[in-house]
């Protein structure tokens, strides 16, 4: 989803933002912080990308997941940089690196891009 008022607002365009993330005050304070490789991570709710118009990659900014009980956990990824361009490729080979299903976690299904 494009937010037009982050670009009204802040002349940036924004998709997926953070209203629309379900859940999203249980990741505001202290949380534990897991890598995306740890058995007990259920599901990957949100990776936050940002760049700058021009720039060939984007950054990550954030991720966030549950782990299997429910609780929200910061992900450590073994990536910061994506190319703008394959990006989604990019995450599935780091995924499969790790030995880990990356669609299966749902990192594809919660990116968020602002740029």
């Amino acid at each position: 989803m494009l937010n037009l008022e982050a670009l009204q607002k802040y002349g940036v365009v924004e998709t997926n933002n953070i209203s629309t993330m379900r859940d999203a005050d249980d990741y505001r304070g202290p949380i534990t912080s897991v890598p995306w490789t740890d058995p007990r991570l259920k599901s990957i709710t949100r990776l936050r990308l940002l760049s700058d118009p021009g720039f060939p990659f984007w950054d990550v900014s954030y991720c966030y997941g549950r782990l299997n009980d429910g609780s929200p956990v910061r992900i450590y990824l073994p990536f910061h940089q994506l190319p703008k361009i394959g990006y989604r490729g990019a995450i599935v080979k780091y995924a499969q690196a790790g030995n880990i299903y990356a669609k299966g976690l749902g990192i594809l299904d919660c990116i968020s891009c602002l740029c």
